[in-house]
């Protein structure tokens, strides 16, 4: 049984399903580049906090 982030497949296809029911196919795209970005930016965040705490040691 595969399970992916602690949900499983029939849970995860569910999910989708009821995702696209709401906003719609042509929606759906733009949510995932929206928190593609978000997560991006979040990485770039983390990698400046980090090296500033190296250079200050």
């Amino acid at each position: 049984m595969n399970n992916i982030l602690f949900i499983s497949c029939e849970e995860s296809v569910l999910i989708i399903f009821v995702a696209i029911i709401i906003f719609g196919p042509k929606k759906i795209p733009e949510i995932a580049r929206g928190i593609g970005e978000g997560v991006k930016f979040l990485k770039k965040a983390k990698n400046k906090i980090q090296q500033e705490i190296i250079n200050k040691k």
